[in-house]
Order: C-alpha cells, then structure tokens, then sequence
C-alpha cells in the first residue's frame, strides 16, 4: 500500500529508480565487489574469491537480503550474509577489512553520481527552454513592477534571462559540488585502516579507481556530512530559484492582471465548484514542494554533528531527506520547464496593464530628460512628481499635466513630451541585454 505522495503522485520514474530499496542494494553490492577485485589486486584475498564474489552480486536477491535483516537487524549485515552465501568457499572474503559505512557511504556516492547526472540534464532543459522565451520576447514590452506596483517599463525577454542566468549559475555550482559529494572510502572501523594494514591506502585508491570516484582524503568511520549538507543546500537553492519563477507566474496569472497563463487542458477542471476556474496548479505544486525541500536543509547540517567517531543518529535522517530532497527537485524541475515551455502570453492584458496609469509610470524618463536638458535632477524629480500627483489625482493622462506645466514646457517641446510617453523608448539596454546572454548561454 502506498503511503508517501512520492510513491503515487511526485516524481520522475528515471529519479525514483536510483533511490529505491533494489537501487540501493545494487549499488552496496557494486562496492564489495569493487573492493574484493582491488583486495585481490594487493594480495590481500585470493583472484580466484574475488572472480566468484565479483560474479555472484547479481545474483542477489532483496528479499533473501530482507528475510535475513528481519532476523539479525542489521541491513548492511544482511547484504554481506546474502552474497556470502552465494559465494561457497569465497564467501569468507566478502567484506574482508570493510566497515558498514565504507560500503554504504561509497555506495551513495554512486547514487548520487547517477542522480546529479539527472539534475544536469533538468537544469540544461530548463535554461534551453527560458532561453528560447527570452529570445522570443526580448521585445515584449511589459510594465516593470517594484513593491507591487506598476514602475517603469521592462521587457519580458529580460524576466526570462534573468532567471535563465541564475539557472546557469545552479549548473556551475553543480559542477563544482560534484568533486566533493562523489567520494567514496574504504578506511575501516574508525578511519585508520588498520583492518587492511599497510596496504589500506592501495585498497582505497583501487576500490575507488575501479568504481570511477575519487577517495575521501580522511575520514573517520563515516564521510564527513558537511558534502551531504552542501548537497542538500543546493538543492534547495534551485528549488528556492523554482518557486521564485512559479510565483511571479501565478502573480501575473492573477484575474486583475492576467498577463500569462500556465496551459490548461480541454477536459482540464479548475474547480469542483467553479466551472469558470483556470488554475496555476502546477507553479502552485513546484512552490508547496520548494517548501519541502527547504526544510530539509537544517537536518542535513545537524547530521554533520556526530559523537566522535560516529553516531548513528545521521543515518535514518538521511534515509529520508537525500531520496526525498532529490527526487521533488528533480519533479519540479522537470514542472517547471514544462510550465515555462508552454506558457501562454496574453499581450493584450500586458499592453493594458503597460498603459492603465495613463503615463505616470513614463515620469522617471521625463525626469531623466530634464536632468539632461539642463534642470538639476533634484529639482527635476519635485517638478515631475509634482505633475505626477495632480495627474493621479484628476484622472487626466500625464502627458496633458505636462504640457500645462511651464517650468517643464521651458525644456521640453509637446512633441518631445509625446516619445518621452511611450514605454517602448524606454527600455534602456533590455534588448541587447538579452541578446547577449541568448549567445552566451546557447
């Protein structure tokens, strides 16, 4: 019976795959055979066990691995029995030197070597995706919004570089968080080695060779979980910059604003009691989750708290926050691209709602002007507000205020006055702007 929304309603299956209980044990059982083929290698065990422990992993079967957990309580354990078992003679050299957390600290270095891969196509699907709309409408002239209130002209190519930018910035800090999560060790009870004596740093560095990651340079009886707790930090990081774009889509899909759209299905219901209702549920889905994944981040610090050694009270945290954080970021990316691939632009509404001030929001490009012109800026911002409160006040267009106002008039020709009020010359550098991130960021 499922229990978790992860297991029926969230998440992709390619994400899902990596953090089940067979995904797991697949990767746990990678390591021992890794770490008997470079046991071989040294001398340590005989060529021959490790050719038999190397071929008998697959053979494994979770439930054996199960039925033998629920009898001895130990999960690691069990795998080792599990494969012993199948191994005859050879069997008494599986795990040979190793401890619980070589195997299942290594072993989450695989999945999430397979998990970032995953996030790293999102990302590059998602920039591609806001690099297109910026594209698209670098010209999209729209009303800039400060404090929730319609400010001077933008363009909707600039909101989408914006984010495609920061979305670049994610896959960066990827690629330089790879190199400290996707480590792996082979260091024994404590983190000496003792168990394999002199040849514990070659065991290590083979172990590490044969399953393409690179060796902790010290660690106690587990890896330091300050690289699991930047992991986890990340991914909120990219959820926070999800649901920041989700939002701005369900403000600009308000009613009264009615700017954009997320698509909505012919049979698609909004309301089991309102049939006019038209929903942003997806950007609302990617905003709850963003949440969630958020909240994960102080347990991953705490679990970087551990007695001496180590403690035990890291791993059944972990057991939830890495899969869960992992799996809702990788759906929300993927929720978010399709949002963004598919969203409708209603540029009626965004003209309305460009021009409904009747030319106040044009006041800082006539003040502008009058600065150049001669007026001192200071002088030219109490004049142009001014002019500004009484046209608020008397319902009438801007430009009309203006043109009765002497001590602007004495600057600024009715013509002048007529470009000054349209929104699209005044857009500054937006269009190259978005050019240039279009061609840096293809």
């Amino acid at each position: 019976m499922a229990v978790h929304p992860i297991e029926y309603r969230y998440g992709t299956p390619e994400m899902k795959g990596i953090w089940t209980e067979e995904g797991r044990l697949r990767k746990f059982l990678e390591v021992e055979a890794a770490l008997a083929k470079a046991e071989a290698d040294v001398g340590l065990i005989p060529k021959k066990s490790a050719g038999t422990i190397s071929a008998s992993v697959n053979k494994v079967k979770i439930e054996r691995v199960k039925g033998i957990e629920s009898k001895i309580g130990h999960d690691v354990m069990a795998m080792v029995l599990a494969l012993a078992e199948l191994c005859g003679d050879a069997g008494k050299w599986v795990h040979f030197g190793a401890t619980s957390n070589d195997i299942t600290d290594t072993g989450l270095a695989l999945q999430l070597r397979d998990a970032t891969a995953l996030l790293e196509e999102r990302l590059k699907k998602l920039k591609n995706v806001l690099l297109d709309r910026a594209k698209k409408h670098k010209r999209t002239v729209c009303a800039g919004r400060t404090h929730g209130q319609i400010g001077i002209p933008t363009t909707y190519g600039l909101r989408f570089a914006i984010w495609t930018c920061e979305v670049e910035r994610h896959l960066r800090r990827l690629e330089e968080l790879k190199p400290r999560i996707l480590v792996g060790q082979m260091s024994g009870a404590v983190g000496t080695g003792a168990s394999f004596g002199a040849l514990a740093g070659e065991v290590e560095k083979r172990t590490m060779k044969y399953l393409g990651l690179e060796a902790v340079d010290a660690s106690n009886q587990v890896i330091q979980r300050d690289r699991y707790a930047e992991y986890i930090m990340f991914l909120a990081n990219v959820a926070t910059t999800l649901d920041k774009i989700c939002t701005e889509v369900r403000i600009l899909q308000r009613s009264e604003i009615a700017e954009v759209e997320e698509e909505f299905g012919k049979e698609q219901v909004g309301s089991s009691t309102m049939p006019h209702k038209r929903n942003p549920v997806k950007s609302e889905q990617v905003c709850g989750l963003a949440r969630v994944i958020r909240a994960h981040v102080e347990p991953a610090l705490l679990n970087n708290t551990l007695w001496d050694e180590r403690d035990l009270t890291n791993s059944s945290c972990e057991r939830i926050i890495i899969p869960e954080s992992t799996i809702l970021t990788d759906h929300v990316l993927k929720l978010t691209a399709n949002i963004l691939e598919n969203l409708k632009l209603n540029h009626e509404n965004i003209k309305r709602n460009l021009m409904m001030l009747k030319g106040l929001n044009m006041a800082e490009a006539v003040m502008i002007e009058l600065a150049k012109k001669g007026l001192g800026r200071q002088d030219a911002h109490a004049i142009v507000r001014g002019c500004a409160m009484k046209a608020r006040e008397t319902g009438e267009h801007m430009k009309d205020v203006l043109r009765k106002e002497p001590k602007i008039t004495k600057y600024l020709a009715p013509d002048k006055i007529e470009r000054l009020m349209k929104p699209e010359n005044y857009l500054g550098n937006a269009v190259e702007r978005v050019e240039g991130i279009v061609k840096r960021l293809r």
